[in-house]
């Protein structure tokens, strides 16, 4: 990783252009040299969540506590060696593990199950979770995917996409499971879960994927999930992606694939309620973080939002995709997201919301804040225009709404240009607010570029596109 501290000081120096943000900018420059001092990962101990059943932000509004209901120690506990797992990276484990699933989902009204994975490497297929039941990997554990796509079986594509992602047909199951679970717990002691991606970037690359590659984790339909305090990498496709599911934490993890590798992104919650990421670094061929709802006329019909959802102190980089991407499959709707102390260096874009003519849905109440740059393409974008839909079944009227964006608090260091706000024709926008934004090294010629969207701006640098009137009529977002 590129250190980021480097050309700090340069840069304020060579770009800084408002004097009033001197200050402002200089805390932000040491927020960002403290962090790097900080170890990338750290213990998450379970006793810190709250047992408490009502979803919500804690009553200091900087942990998630109350996303997840506690739970405690299970009552049996066994290794994977019980069930003749080997540990040598060589020999499968992929009955192992299934057998010791199977085994352990017995104790689920019993006081549930743990499984540990001790020191070692462990290659397995895919296998599914249970109920009541924690996977606990050891300092030193690796679990590796394996390398047999016949280990990684056909599974129907889900309702809101009406078929696989990338492919027609069915999509591989991911290489950890679970579908309608409850009280799951994916933990350790910075153990590692690699998916050994390339094999299916190759057959990406190449053209010859016949079906939509597999996950590294994915839970359906599925509430009370803790994911922390691991290292996920190289998954074939997505990385964590929590869909249909209530109340989960991601915490802790680091997540890491070639900045190379196609769609590896880093979290995707779908059609998910009441989740918190935060408290992780990412490094991906993809979106760090994309809150996504389901595709066109399926997405639409199936009507499954994500909402109520908090990104927090996320950092990483991403060299074609943006911190945050909320899209492009928003067809389920979107509401109620948070996203705050969000640090991304060397990327395509900061944040982006993603949509098109098709997609339907929308996306409401949305607030970011805490946003910190270095060397990013585009900091802001709204895109269009993709121009992908699951078959011909879409509806080129149905159109996005979006209402309540509000986008404030921003340092960008060396960007490349100013923001892209590329709306859609006749979608509808209210409530466009972007506040105390600085944008430095943009070339004097880089203006914004903002096509049929409106909305308002306050103590935004550069100047903002006409579009985002900053006369002061919108008292909601005039600084308070």
């Amino acid at each position: 990783m590129e250190s980021e501290k480097g050309g700090f000081g340069a840069a304020v120096v060579a770009n800084f252009m408002r004097p009033s943000w001197a200050v402002l900018f200089l805390m932000f420059a040491l927020i960002t040299f403290v962090s790097l001092q900080l170890p990338a990962m750290t213990v998450f101990p379970l006793s810190v969540l709250s047992s408490s059943t009502n979803p919500g932000v804690s009553e200091n509004h900087r942990s998630c506590s109350d996303y997840f209901r506690g739970v405690h120690g299970r009552k049996f506990v066994m290794s994977i060696k019980d069930f003749g797992g080997i540990g040598d990276g060589k020999t499968s484990n992929t009955e192992a593990f299934r057998s010791a699933v199977r085994y352990m989902q017995r104790f689920g009204d019993k006081g549930g199950s743990q499984l540990n994975i001790p020191q070692g490497k462990w290659l397995t297929g895919s296998f599914n979770l249970t109920s009541n039941f924690t996977l606990f990997l050891e300092e030193g554990a690796v679990i590796l995917g394996s390398q047999d796509p016949k280990e990684w079986p056909i599974i129907e594509p889900l309702p809101s996409y009406g078929r696989g992602r990338e492919r027609l047909g069915g999509r591989h199951i991911s290489l950890i499971h679970g579908h309608g679970l409850h009280n799951v717990v994916i933990t350790g002691q910075n153990g590692i879960v690699d998916g050994q991606g390339k094999m299916w970037w190759d057959l990406w690359w190449n053209r010859t994927l016949e079906h939509t590659r597999g996950h590294l984790l994915e839970l359906i339909n599925s509430d009370n999930v803790l994911v922390s305090n691991l290292t996920f990498q190289n998954s074939p496709f997505w990385t964590i992606h929590p869909v249909y599911c209530s109340n989960v934490v991601i915490k802790g993890m680091t997540i890491l694939a070639p900045l190379n590798a196609p769609n590896t992104d880093g979290i995707d919650p779908d059609s998910s309620s009441n989740v918190c990421i935060e408290d992780n670094y990412i490094e991906s061929g993809d979106d760090l973080v994309a809150i996504k709802s389901g595709w066109d006329q399926y997405g639409i019909t199936m009507a499954r939002p994500s909402t109520n959802i908090i990104v927090r102190r996320v950092s990483g980089t991403t060299p074609t995709c943006s911190g945050v991407g909320i899209g492009s499959e928003m067809s389920g709707g979107i509401s109620n997201i948070t996203i705050e102390d969000l640090h991304v260096w060397n990327s395509a874009a900061g944040v982006r919301i993603k949509s098109d003519n098709g997609r339907g849905g929308y996306v409401a109440n949305v607030t970011i804040s805490g946003l910190r740059m270095e060397r990013v393409k585009i900091p802001i974008k709204f895109s269009r225009g993709s121009n992908d839909h699951p078959d011909d079944g879409w509806d080129p009227k149905a159109v996005p709404k979006f209402k309540g964006i509000l986008i404030s608090n921003v340092i960008s260091v060396n960007s490349t240009k100013a923001p892209v706000l590329e709306g859609i024709k006749d979608a509808s926008y209210e409530g466009l607010c972007f506040r105390n934004i600085t944008l430095l090294g943009i070339a004097t010629s880089g203006t914004w570029h903002c096509e049929y969207v409106s909305g308002f701006a306050s103590e935004v640098f550069p100047v903002p596109c006409p579009e985002l009137s900053s006369n002061g009529t919108s008292s909601w977002c005039s600084p308070s």
